[in-house]
């Protein structure tokens, strides 16, 4: 480009000057809770907007949160949201807009050197702007000719496996049914989306250990369990709602156990801003134990915690259940019996006398819920992170029973829904053959590309048309250098937005973005107000609804620009689709079981739970109709002298890659993001000290070399050092200001899905 400069893959990396440090919070919530959400809120929407927007969301009637995919209660209070879910309602239902006056006086590459935050704080899109071929800035394009542009590089493709189709988890269940509709009869499974990025790791799993990739629990079996293991999560940032559920269990007397290498605020004391009585005392203790797990030590402390309950609580064991429902028991105690002492301490980070209490909590629960999220799913050794925990909880029996089972928590809030919809890239023969039985077509049979392979194959030039359909896809995902040189190959690349982000700067040879309604608008077709549904966490469907006007006259829903794809690539009509999304509804019922009767049910209830098999009937659908203990080695150490390891993780004031503010109270940060969470000994070890500016420079263990042979040094610059309770020789930082340092080439084994959780790195003085 031709603009007084190259558009920018990173965002700025200046050192933040006004960074100031305080000691971390002891709890979550409370009067700044509250503070915060409706600073946020008023400042984006205003007083009215603000206070009838609020009130509607997750609701029965209103609409859910675009937030988190955590699921509402039966019995709902008048305010229905949290802090977080707050500031993703003002996000979408800002009153801020950006027309094409605003791409007019400002080039891509001018845009691309402004911050991800500044981006995210310009409005809501109103307009389908187009970048075409060398040129420097987006002009406005007519949605007939945005939609004859990718009409005219889809056709020119010399196979549709050509193109990719990414989603996010923000797509309503109806519009990503038509979307993979849409692909498959286009010819291609090449449908990554968020989830390869986050859970694919959870699904791949559970599947072949209990035959399931969902999990077994419901909200209600929360009220029962006497155990909650909370491992690799932070809900008191990602999930902030789940902090409900677990004030209750611990006020009910049931044992919270945290791990993780960092002891969030969350899991110390919450105290609840609709609670008179917490609010203004200390709130309620949360995690009765803390196990400062060291980042990747998970596969250890999981093993030396089955190690101890097999060898010293043998009669807390469920042998029934195990003798009846499930194979592999004793070549896992064969397994756990060769384990050493040793080696599961210095790969935990936790000492054997530290764990055999833990072990003697845990084998005495007769009905435990272990929780976790991307701190277990995003390393190379994720599955059998997973698998771990699985296996722990079958030595108790617990599954099928109320208040017990698995529970892997999901970011976006409906990314759960998008996959039972049929947005994967390999579907399952059942899934095709309905497809083809009520649409008359022959989808296509091979397996698809995977976000990992999405961008290798656009880096190779196998791939040449992109289109995602929400998210912030350069953002999200690994190796943003690497990404950002596979998005520049493309001829096209397409974005279905709301707001603004990094990857509508980093482009192919012509770019569209594309803007569409979003959850808190009106979504009216042909004069008729439309719903759409979600599904949450734990398999619930519930109906949403906008109630905003929306934010432009030219936005369009998700659905009708599907609709308008298909007539533009395809030739198909699908305007009555678009202008009823009942009839939507009626044909993901005659395809997806679990739905039948999808009308009927979401008109009468507004939601329904999906069938089960495991948690209804504790029947497990694997090759042999019984569960799997599942054996794994502790990993390897793949730290040298010098090095740590690395984890990304969210600030207080963000949601995935939107950045809602620069400020992460509840670690004591504020002003800034570039920062960098080490131990105090290392700290002492590197001669470094509070505030320091020091570069990350990660290479990869295993990742690609270039031609010279040399594996590629990867930096990040200008991050201040805050001395922090991590484990040694671990240390943590933001993303997606540190995914340049994820190698493309480090993913988990069986899933694909980016080691983003176990970077190894050096710090270095600029």
């Amino acid at each position: 480009m031709n603009d007084g400069g190259t558009p920018q893959r990173l965002p700025p990396e200046h050192p933040d000057d006004a960074l100031t440090i305080s000691p971390p919070a002891e709890s979550a919530g409370g009067l700044d809770a509250v503070k915060v959400a409706l600073t946020i809120a008023v400042g984006q929407m205003g007083i009215a907007r603000s206070a009838s927007t609020l009130l509607d969301v997750n609701k029965a009637d209103g609409f859910d949160c675009p937030g988190c995919a955590w699921p509402e209660p039966t019995r709902r209070s008048m305010v229905e949201f949290c802090e977080n879910g707050a500031k993703a309602i003002a996000e979408e239902a800002t009153s801020r807009r950006i027309g094409p006056e605003f791409f007019a006086a400002r080039s891509i590459g001018e845009l691309s050197r402004e911050s991800d935050y500044w981006l995210s704080q310009q409005g809501r899109l109103t307009t389908p702007m187009h970048r075409a071929k060398d040129a420097t800035h987006y002009t406005p394009i007519s949605w007939d000719g945005a939609f004859q542009l990718v009409a005219r590089h889809l056709r020119g493709l010399s196979s549709p496996n050509e193109a990719i189709f990414y989603t996010s988890g923000r797509t309503s269940n109806e519009a990503a049914f038509l979307y993979q509709l849409f692909v498959r009869m286009f010819g291609t499974n090449n449908l990554p989306d968020c989830s390869n990025m986050c859970h694919e790791s959870s699904g791949v799993a559970m599947k072949e250990s209990i035959g399931s990739g969902k999990g077994t629990v419901l909200l209600e079996d929360f009220d029962h369990a006497d155990c909650i293991l909370v491992i690799g999560q932070n809900p008191g940032t990602n999930h902030p709602r789940m902090l409900s559920a677990l004030q209750a269990a611990a006020r009910r007397g049931c044992r919270i156990i945290s791990i993780n290498p960092l002891h969030e605020a969350g899991l110390r004391r919450f105290k609840h801003p609709q609670d008179i009585v917490g609010l203004f005392g200390r709130g309620t203790k949360i995690a009765s134990r803390h196990l400062g797990v060291r980042i990747n030590g998970d596969v250890a402390l999981l093993k030396g915690i089955q190690k101890v309950i097999i060898e010293s609580h043998g009669e807390c064991i469920d042998r029934r259940f195990i003798a009846e429902r499930t194979d592999g028991f004793e070549a896992h105690c064969a397994d756990l019996a060769g384990e050493r002492w040793d080696r599961i301490e210095a790969s935990s980070g936790i000492d054997e006398a530290t764990i055999r209490t833990a072990a003697a909590e845990i084998a005495q629960s007769k009905a435990m819920i272990c929780c976790w999220a991307m701190g277990v799913t995003q390393h190379r050794n994720a599955v059998a992170n997973i698998q771990q925990i699985t296996n722990l909880l079958l030595l108790g029996g617990h599954f099928g029973r109320r208040g017990a089972g698995a529970c892997p928590v999901r970011g976006h809030s409906n990314v759960q829904g998008d996959r039972t919809m049929g947005i994967w890239e390999r579907p399952s023969r059942e899934f095709l053959d309905a497809l083809a039985a009520e649409f008359t077509f022959s989808p296509p049979r091979d397996h698809g590309l995977s976000t990992i392979e999405a961008i290798e194959a656009m880096y190779s030039g196998h791939a040449r048309v992109f289109l995602a359909m929400g998210g912030n896809f350069l953002s999200a995902t690994p190796d943003t250098n690497y990404t950002a040189t596979a998005l520049d190959r493309c001829t096209l690349t397409a974005h279905i937005s709301t707001k603004l982000n990094r990857s509508h700067l980093v482009t192919g040879e012509e770019a569209l973005i594309l803007p569409c309604l979003g959850r808190t608008e009106r979504d009216s077709q042909h004069g008729i107000e439309q719903i759409v549904t979600v599904e949450n966490s734990m398999g619930v469907v519930h109906a949403s609804r906008g109630r905003l006007e929306p934010g432009s006259a030219d936005l369009r829903s998700e659905v009708a620009i599907v609709g308008g794809l298909a007539k533009a690539v395809l030739g198909i009509d699908w305007g009555h689709f678009a202008s009823n999304y009942d009839l939507i509804r009626d044909r993901i019922a005659r395809v997806v079981p679990g739905f039948e009767g999808f009308n009927a049910r979401i008109h009468r209830d507004a939601a329904f739970t999906l069938p089960h098999p495991v948690r209804d009937h504790l029947k497990f659908e694997t090759s042999s109709g019984r569960a799997q203990f599942m054996t794994h080695p502790i990993p390897d150490e793949l730290v040298g002298a010098g090095e740590l390891l690395l984890t990304t993780i969210r600030s207080h004031d963000q949601f995935n890659t939107t950045i809602y503010g620069l400020d992460d109270r509840y670690r004591g940060v504020r002003g800034g993001r570039r920062v960098i969470f080490m131990n105090v000994d290392d700290l002492r070890e590197r001669s470094l000290a509070a505030r320091d500016v020091v570069d990350i420079v990660s290479s990869g263990k295993a990742s690609r070399t270039t031609e010279a042979g040399a594996s590629p040094l990867r930096r990040a610059r200008n991050f201040r050092v805050v001395p922090y309770e991590i484990p040694r020789g671990c240390c943590a930082a933001y993303f997606p200001e540190t995914n340049v340092l994820v190698p493309i080439s480090e993913f988990a084994a069986g899933s694909l899905t980016p080691a983003s959780k176990s970077v190894v790195v050096r710090i270095e003085k600029p």
